[in-house]
């Protein structure tokens, strides 16, 4: 509300957003300089946030399989890779020092000799049957016998832990293999983000769809503005997240997602776009961050996508839109 001098009778302003009020030229310079900014979500849809001094890294070693989880494909396949060929080659030396204690090695030709392991030569063939003995393979080749205390015991114990290590590599691979990473292919956001007017209100929109037969149970949509801001007792927040409504009041965040929908943003005087003109919304650093949820019919697991809308200064001529950006799709 504005005080007019001359009069004590109040002009009312209309209740339009900074973008409607501001009295800007139609024709902008499409050749205008681009500044390279930081982003927090990056192209590829990889946020760029590095940890950096990190000193307690011991946390990582009390979460283990989550750690293994997280993992690049190539690192954890060499992990499982070496976890079963360590354990076969430490029990495969613990088989031959046996023999060669007990002077397996030195009756290898004796018909009257009771070996340990029957038919156990070297460290190829100790190596060999406890390769035989963690899989539970047995060909019956190579056989412990009862003369062998040592052996009976280190047998089951070979048993139990190549059980564990079993169970623990092939739960984590199971669970990699099963991640939904690949279901958020087929979640599309639309190439661009609009602000327009829709039914006389100014609204930022933008479309969202599936390209799979099979629904997002439960789909729910968020959106995170990501700006860094001053607060009234001057403290500097960076990268603050606020939240932007999509339908949060009305139900219209919660999708039936069977065909492609329009995502609606009113920008009124509850929206952190309300005070950004259209000129200065291009030297506004912010990103909007997009976030679909929902659970994949066919596994029942949770799937999340991120749609990050940066590049806000690409605008397209005309009145309707104000600014265009684009959206891009990013994994669970």
């Amino acid at each position: 509300m504005d005080q007019d001098v001359e009069s004590p009778v109040a002009i009312h302003q209309p209740k339009l957003p900074k973008q409607a009020r501001d009295d800007l030229p139609r024709h902008i310079c499409r050749d205008r300089t681009k500044r390279k900014i930081q982003r927090y979500v990056r192209k590829d849809g990889k946020c760029n946030v590095h940890h950096g001094n990190v000193r307690e890294t011991y946390r990582y070693l009390t979460d283990i399989f989550t750690t293994l989880v997280d993992l690049k494909w190539r690192f954890n396949l060499l992990i499982f890779v070496m976890v079963y060929t360590v354990t076969w080659l430490f029990f495969g030396m613990i088989w031959w020092l046996i023999a060669y204690i007990r002077g397996d090695m030195d009756h290898i030709e004796d018909p009257s000799w009771t070996p340990c392991v029957t038919n156990l030569n070297g460290f190829v063939s100790a190596f060999l049957f406890s390769i035989e003995t963690e899989t539970t393979i047995g060909y019956g080749y190579r056989v412990i016998t009862d003369k062998c205390p040592e052996g009976i015991i280190l047998l089951l114990v070979q048993s139990v832990l190549g059980s564990i290590v079993n169970a623990f590599m092939v739960g984590c691979m199971f669970v990699k293999i099963s991640q939904p990473k690949k279901r958020a292919e087929t979640l599309v956001f639309s190439t661009h983000a609009v602000i327009s007017m829709r039914d006389g209100k100014l609204c930022l929109m933008f479309r969202v769809g599936d390209l799979r037969n099979s629904h997002i149970v439960e789909a729910s949509i968020r959106a995170k503005l990501i700006k860094s801001k001053q607060t009234s007792e001057g403290e500097f927040i960076p990268l603050n997240q606020t939240d932007i409504n999509v339908g949060y009041y009305t139900g219209d965040d919660r999708l039936f997602l069977v065909s492609p929908l329009i995502i609606s943003h009113e920008i009124n005087q509850q929206s952190p776009f309300w005070e950004i003109s259209k000129a200065q919304l291009p030297k506004e650093e912010l990103e909007i961050v997009v976030i679909l949820e929902g659970m994949v019919e066919a596994t029942g697991k949770a799937c999340s996508v991120l749609g990050c809308l940066w590049d806000p200064g690409s605008f397209q001529p005309g009145l309707t839109f104000l600014f265009m950006g684009k959206l891009h799709r990013t994994h669970c």
